[in-house]
């Protein structure tokens, strides 16, 4: 096994061990872990989708455009 599989082997079940240590059931344990996968589902999904990044709007480019946080 190399040492990235241990690694994710180790954090799996240091995250379970802590998810029942903190009272989840092993049916909410399960949910958590189907919410994951439906996270790196999607992420991956999006990944697929990502296309060549387009030019920036006019109003972008002017000069006097200041982003606002």
């Amino acid at each position: 096994m190399s040492t990235d599989q241990k690694g994710t082997r180790i954090l799996a079940r240091t995250f379970f061990n802590q998810l029942r240590a903190s009272g989840y059931t092993p049916h909410q344990v399960i949910g958590i872990a189907t919410e994951l996968l439906e996270l790196v589902t999607t992420d991956l999904k999006e990944g697929d989708k990502e296309v060549a990044p387009q030019p920036a709007p006019a109003a972008e480019a002017s000069p006097g455009w200041q982003q606002r946080v």
